[in-house]
């Protein structure tokens, strides 16, 4: 069992407003506004960074929705921010005329809320009306409020909903589906909805209809209707975990048929087309399909109990499926070899799948589709990065030539600099991959960034921040792909999950060894940085691998996991690392949870924690509680909590330069500028 509670003398600091708990915190703020941010080179990076983000030159990236494109923008003349749209046409030019929607600062001005901007779900195929969600400081509890775009105004007596973490789509202009707090015993112990109900225009809330009902140990639950013409259809679904979910068909008498695939597996519904995503291996009929796999068959023929599947991508050791999108007539693949990417695209036709290449991919560097207009086009809207290439937005048409519509500036000088991928070996043998952006001369400071959890994967990408506060500087920037992540497949994930979490670890530590074995850094001159579940990685690094490192950045982290499960979302991630309240997981967890492995008399590298008041989805008391436990032990942590922000530590471009330009300032002027 975890530890008793009343151990904790830091439980207070999970109060995450309360009085004594702030005082703490700007008490801590001051200590490190005091130390990091006093001198010019501190200044000078938080405004080159402030003119990163605020540039006028960026690229506005859109969402196709009918004939607009769509955009939210945030500068210095609009730090909340402003939803806007226009014409293809306009956005071909160098200064697209912009027709602003709704004015995020004149909002919050108006009406004296902290308003951030969070979404917009609009109502096909007109789009004239949309679900807003605002939230206050960043939270991921949003308000929902409808919006008329034609009138440029919200919707008296529309679709409103209070704060909560809502999920919300259109059945038709007088219809929603709706999963938010009901009250008592609506909400799931991770916060998220347990039922989800189909709500009527001009009908109070609490007359909504129940359509669908989840368990209280559920992650969430979710209903949506799919409004493509000629297959209009409804959805529910329950998330019992992560990375399982069960999804229903809901029929028009409201009768639910399960849709049978692997529980583990997830869905992507077009048209007549029914694709599945395989994260275990699945016999059917026997043939074995393997993790990582993407089958295809036709919807209808698989509820009527056909299982003709169709393999429209199988992994190798090599390559992995990083998405996939749908246009009108075809599907685009985008795919991982060895984490550089390939773009395919599938055609379905008289003789079965065809597939081509998709240009647009660089050799080293990332392509994502970003956007498609499955119901009317052909149209892709592709961004191309790498880490030294800025970002370019490239717009096709299946079978057509590449348009190049916008070209992202270089904010920083890459002339000279490099970007190389080696292999590290793990403890078990395993070969790691990794990426080292860098210049010639390697001796002046070492950043390397992780991730490693939830299947995500760190892909190459352009990042003007990073160049400004840390290459320009001499430093060189690493990203290691270690498991955990989605890098290969779900088996990669897979490899790293629960009591096998120590495998990430590993790998880490691992490309940390091989960058000195290189001769790239020294142990005293090499920094780590880590966000959220790289915040558990940076956690464990500082704890487990003090010795590997001059210097640690652990931002937004979880570190006490025995109560991780009982703070906010935290109960949704158990199947990632395991159940506290169960003695054989907190067998294992217990051996690299940072808050209980860390001690008075051992020798730390620096460290910096960086999270925010308003994060509600890690709560703020994992980096209080750790920071305050090292001062007890005599160690002298640098500490910095953003009072608004959210999950992302910052709420504006302003926060966001200053957020990153203090973690910079702490890593050069504690390992050393070049």
């Amino acid at each position: 069992m975890t530890e008793d509670s009343t151990a904790d003398p830091y439980l207070w600091l999970e109060d995450v407003t309360g009085d004594e708990a702030l005082d703490w915190v700007r008490a801590r703020n001051a200590e490190t506004v005091a130390e990091l941010t006093g001198g010019e080179r501190f200044e000078q990076t938080r405004a080159k960074l402030l003119e990163v983000l605020d540039a006028d030159d960026r690229i506005p990236y859109p969402r196709r929705r009918g004939e607009y494109l769509y955009n939210f923008w945030q500068d210095a003349a609009h730090p909340r921010g402003v939803w806007r749209r226009t014409t293809l046409a306009e956005y071909r030019s160098a200064s697209p005329d912009w027709d602003v929607l709704l004015d995020v600062d004149a909002l919050a001005e108006r009406e004296g809320e902290n308003w951030v901007w969070n979404s917009a779900t609009m109502l096909r195929p007109d789009y004239h009306l949309a679900l807003v969600e605002l939230s206050r400081g960043g939270a991921d509890a949003t308000v929902v409020r409808e919006f008329d775009v034609r009138t440029r105004e919200f919707v008296t007596d529309g679709f409103t909903l209070p704060e909560a973490k809502t999920r919300v789509g259109w059945i038709d202009a007088d219809t929603v589906y709706v999963g938010t707090d009901f009250g008592d015993g609506s909400l799931t112990s991770s916060g998220y909805a347990r039922v989800a109900k189909r709500w009527r225009r001009g009908t109070p809330l609490a007359e909504a209809e129940m359509v669908f009902e989840g368990k209280p140990e559920d992650v969430a639950v979710y209903a949506y209707h799919d409004s493509t013409p000629g297959f209009e259809r409804d959805f529910v679904g329950r998330f019992p975990d992560f990375f399982t979910s069960e999804e229903y068909l809901r029929t028009a008498g409201g009768d639910l048929v399960r849709i049978e695939v692997p529980d583990d597996a997830s869905t992507d519904i077009h048209r007549e087309w029914l694709l599945v995503t395989l994260r275990s291996d699945w016999t059917v009929d026997g043939t074995t399909h393997r993790a990582g796999s993407l089958l295809a068959t036709r919807f209808d023929d698989f509820m009527a109990g056909g299982r003709d599947l169709t393999p429209l991508f199988v992994p190798d050791e090599h390559t992995s499926l990083s998405g996939q999108a749908w246009t009108r007539n075809h599907l685009i693949l985008v795919e991982l070899s060895d984490v550089k990417t390939r773009l395919e695209v599938l055609t379905h036709g008289p003789d079965g799948w065809a597939r081509a290449p998709l240009s647009g991919a660089p050799e080293v560097g990332s392509a994502n589709v970003i956007d498609t207009d499955p119901d009317n086009s052909d149209e892709y809207l592709l961004n191309v990065s790498g880490y030294l290439q800025p970002a370019t937005l490239l717009r096709g048409e299946v079978g057509g030539e590449l348009e190049t519509l916008k070209q992202a500036p270089a904010f920083f000088d890459a002339e000279g600099l490099t970007v190389e991928q080696h292999f590290a070996t793990s403890d078990d043998g395993t070969r790691v991959p990794y990426f080292v952006v860098a210049g010639p001369d390697t001796s002046g400071p070492t950043l390397l960034y992780g991730y490693g959890g939830f299947e995500v994967s760190l892909t190459p990408g352009y990042s003007g921040g990073l160049g400004r506060g840390w290459l320009t500087h001499g430093g060189t920037y690493v990203v290691a792909n270690i498991r955990g992540g989605g890098e290969y497949g779900p088996e990669w994930h897979r490899a790293a999950l629960r009591e096998n979490r120590p495998r990430a670890y590993e790998d880490f530590a691992a490309v940390a060894r091989d960058l000195v074995a290189r001769g790239i850094t020294t142990p005293a001159r090499l920094g780590m940085q880590g966000g959220s579940n790289g915040g558990l990685l940076a956690g464990v690094m500082l704890t487990r691998y003090p010795e590997l490192f001059g210097a640690v950045v652990s931002q937004v982290p979880l570190l006490d996991l025995s109560r991780y499960h009982l703070l906010l979302a935290g109960a949704s991630w158990m199947a990632e690392w395991g159940d506290p309240d169960d003695p054989a997981d907190w067998a294992y967890l217990k051996t690299y949870s940072p808050y209980h492995n860390v001690h008075s008399g051992t020798k730390y590298p620096p460290v910096f924690f960086v999270t925010s008041t308003r994060d509600d989805r890690v709560h703020p008391g994992h980096a209080r509680k750790m920071a305050a436990r090292m001062i007890e032990q005599g160690h002298r942590p640098h500490y910095y909590e953003n009072i608004e922000g959210g999950h992302g530590a910052a709420a504006d471009n302003s926060q966001r330069a200053f957020m990153s330009a203090i973690v910079y300032e702490f890593l050069l002027s504690t390992l050393g500028e070049a």
